[in-house]
């Protein structure tokens, strides 16, 4: 049942799947299930809901320009793997790194990686900030996030993974708009431009979302990301 409602999604949205990726989207959500008894990754469980709300959003913010051949991705702040494992089951070239300040998040998402055997995938344990300042600095070609924070303190979190010529990918809500303007400021900061707002109308849902590309454009100064807490308490 999962197989067909995410097959019907994908087409509706353009996105072309073969049987080999329905199935292993299925695994992926069956696997959900049963961890999700005992961790809480998501609120989501609902077939329909999974397919369109987790593995389409996911994947809505897919774009070949930028995710080249082979490109190297971190996922910040992952959680249950969205939208980093979609989009690496989509595109198995990429080389995937998910970053999750929580252990048991990614204990499901090893048990994921390994039944599915998906290769070039490091599981990350730290928080944003920690990574930041380690030896992930302007690492990878692409950042991606659709986590809950403001899109300015976000910035701060994953603009310092990326390379330069690099792009930060956020996944947004109904808020994006202001969001954008609000982040001016830690935009010219971190060294980083908004290159692309993209407006997204998911399957049967008629809520307001968006995927904006971020592009850095030269290093971020050494002084961010601020020590744990700080982006959140003291926004840019």
């Amino acid at each position: 049942m999962f197989v067909q409602l995410l097959q019907q999604a994908a087409a509706e949205f353009g996105i072309p799947l073969t049987d080999k990726q329905l199935a292993h989207y299925d695994s992926y959500f069956q696997l959900l299930l049963v961890w999700n008894e005992k961790v809480n990754l998501t609120a989501i469980t609902g077939p329909q809901e999974v397919a369109v709300k987790h593995m389409i959003d996911s994947l809505s913010c897919y774009d070949e320009r930028y995710f080249p051949a082979g490109a190297s991705v971190i996922d910040v702040g992952t959680g249950a793997g969205f939208p980093g494992l979609p989009l690496k089951i989509f595109r198995p070239d990429l080389a995937l790194t998910l970053l999750d300040s929580l252990q048991k998040r990614l204990a499901f998402l090893r048990e994921v990686v390994v039944a599915l055997e998906l290769p070039d995938i490091e599981l990350l344990h730290s928080r944003a900030e920690d990574a930041g300042r380690g030896g992930q600095r302007e690492r990878y070609d692409v950042a991606l996030s659709r986590a809950v924070a403001r899109l300015n303190i976000l910035c701060e979190l994953c603009l310092p993974f990326v390379k330069v010529g690099g792009y930060f990918i956020a996944l947004k809500g109904a808020q994006y708009n202001q969001e954008a303007a609000e982040s001016k400021q830690a935009l010219q900061v971190l060294g980083a431009e908004i290159a692309e707002i993209r407006p997204v109308t998911l399957p049967g849902l008629d809520d307001v979302r968006a995927v904006l590309y971020i592009k850095k454009v030269k290093p971020t100064p050494a002084a961010y990301p601020r020590r744990a807490g700080t982006p959140e308490k003291k926004p840019l």
